[in-house]
C-alpha cells in the first residue's frame, strides 16, 4: 500500500439539530464572531443569536461566487472589526468566502499576494482564524476543503486561495439546513456533489481512505437527488448532505479531475454557475476517461453505481444519467465559438484538478466533452 496523509477538519457533526447545539456552544464561548451569511433562515436565527450575546462583530453577505472585488473590500471591513472567529451558514460560494476572509485577516499582504495563478502565490504567513462552516446547499464540500475558491474578472478565471490550516475547525452538516433550497440549485449543487464523490475515487491520487468514503457515497448521493427531484423529501436530504460530505472530504485528500480542472476555467470565463458546469461535463468527461483508457475496473464500478441509483444497466448509465439531467431541466453550457471553447481548454490544461485526473486528456477530447455539453451539442 502507497503511503498518504489525511487533512481533516478538527470536528465534523453530521445530523438532524447539530446547528443549534453547534451556535449555542459559540454563543457559551463568548468569543467575538464575523458571520458570514447567504439568505437561509437559519442565518437569521444565527445572526439575532450572537447579537442577542453582544458576540456580533459584523455581518458580511454572500451575493453569489466570491471574486477579487469583493473579496478586497470585505477583507478591508473585516479587519477593522476584529473578530476571533468566523461563522460561514450558506452554499459553498459563501463558506469560501467565509474561509478566505479567515485566512486573510490576519495576514500583512494583499489578497493577490496569496491567490494561485494569477496572484504571487505566496504561503499564508500567520494562521487563520478559526472557521465554522454550516452548508445550506449539497455539492461543495468547502466545509471540509483546505482551499477557497475566488473569481478574478481581470483574468476571466476562478482560482484559490489554498492553505492546508484553511480546513475549518469545524463542519456542522445538518440536513435540516437544506430543506427549502430552490430546486434549480439543489439540482445543480446535487451534481457537483456526486461529481465529488466520482472524481476522487476515479483519481490517480486515490487512497484506500478516500476510496472507502467516496465509492458508496455515488449511488446513495445520485439516488437521493432523484428523489429530490421527483419531491420525496423522506431522507433524501440527509443522504444528500452525507454524500456532499464524502466527497468534500475525499477531494481534500485525494485531488479531483478534468470536470473540474475545466470548470475553474469555464466559470471564470462564462460566468454559469459551478455546479451547472460540473453537472453538464460529468458524462462527457466520464466517457473521455473511458475511451482514454482509464482504470476499466474503476470506471465499471462507477457506471454500476450510477445505473443501480437510475434503476438501469451498467450499460446504459451514461446515456441514463445523460437523458435524465436532460429531463431535469439543467442549462447548457455556454458555447461562444470554436476558437474560444479551444483557448478555455488549452487553458484548463494547467488546472491543479487536471494532475488527479485518472489519465491525460487531449485537447480535443477535452473540447468534444465541451461540445457536447453546450449548446452546440443540442441535437
Amino acid at each position: 500500500m502507497e503511503p498518504f496523509q489525511l487533512s481533516l477538519p478538527s470536528s465534523v457533526q453530521f445530523g438532524r439539530g447539530t446547528a443549534p447545539a453547534a451556535l449555542d456552544r459559540l454563543v457559551r464561548d463568548g468569543a467575538p464572531v464575523l458571520l458570514v451569511r447567504g439568505s437561509a433562515p437559519f442565518a437569521d436565527t444565527a445572526e439575532a443569536a450572537l447579537g442577542a450575546a453582544g458576540l456580533l462583530s459584523g455581518v458580511l453577505r454572500g451575493a453569489g461566487e466570491p471574486d477579487l472585488p469583493r473579496l478586497e473590500a470585505a477583507l478591508a471591513d473585516a479587519r477593522d472589526r476584529s473578530p476571533g472567529r468566523v461563522l460561514g451558514i450558506g452554499g459553498g460560494s459563501v463558506i469560501d468566502l467565509a474561509k478566505a476572509i479567515a485566512a486573510l485577516v490576519p495576514q500583512s499582504g494583499a489578497p493577490l499576494t496569496y491567490l494561485e495563478g494569477v496572484g504571487e502565490g505566496r504561503a499564508l504567513e500567520q494562521a487563520p482564524l478559526p472557521v465554522t462552516a454550516m452548508p445550506t446547499t449539497a455539492g461543495t464540500g468547502a466545509e471540509v476543503t483546505r482551499n477557497a475558491v475566488i473569481g478574478v474578472p481581470s483574468h476571466g478565471r476562478k482560482v484559490s486561495l489554498r492553505d492546508p490550516r484553511m480546513v475549518p475547525e469545524q463542519a456542522v452538516v445538518d440536513p435540516g439546513l437544506l430543506e427549502g433550497c430552490p430546486r434549480g440549485v439543489l439540482l445543480a449543487s446535487g451534481l457537483d456533489a456526486v461529481v465529488q464523490v466520482i472524481e476522487p475515487y476515479l483519481s490517480r491520487k486515490a487512497n484506500p481512505w478516500t476510496d472507502a468514503i467516496s465509492f458508496a457515497a455515488i449511488e446513495r448521493g445520485l439516488a437521493a437527488l432523484r428523489r429530490l427531484m421527483d419531491g420525496d423529501g423522506d431522507d433524501a436530504f440527509d443522504d444528500m448532505a452525507f454524500a456532499s460530505l464524502c466527497g468534500g472530504l475525499a477531494l481534500a485528500n485525494s485531488g479531483l479531475g478534468a470536470v473540474h480542472g475545466l470548470a475553474g476555467v469555464l466559470g471564470g470565463r462564462t460566468g454559469q454557475a459551478h455546479g451547472v458546469i460540473c453537472g453538464r461535463l460529468l458524462v462527457p468527461i466520464l466517457r473521455a476517461n473511458a475511451a482514454a483508457g482509464a482504470d476499466p475496473q474503476r470506471v465499471s464500478s462507477v457506471l454500476s453505481a450510477i445505473g443501480a441509483a437510475l434503476d438501469v444497466p451498467e450499460a446504459e448509465a451514461l446515456d441514463g444519467l445523460a437523458a435524465w439531467i436532460e429531463e431535469q431541466g439543467l442549462e447548457r453550457l455556454v458555447w461562444e465559438d470554436e476558437d474560444a471553447a479551444a483557448a478555455w481548454v488549452s487553458e484548463a490544461q494547467q488546472a491543479s484538478s487536471m494532475k488527479g485526473n485518472p489519465v491525460s486528456l487531449s485537447d480535443a477530447a477535452l473540447l468534444d466533452a465541451v461540445r457536447a455539453a453546450s449548446t452546440a451539442g443540442q441535437s
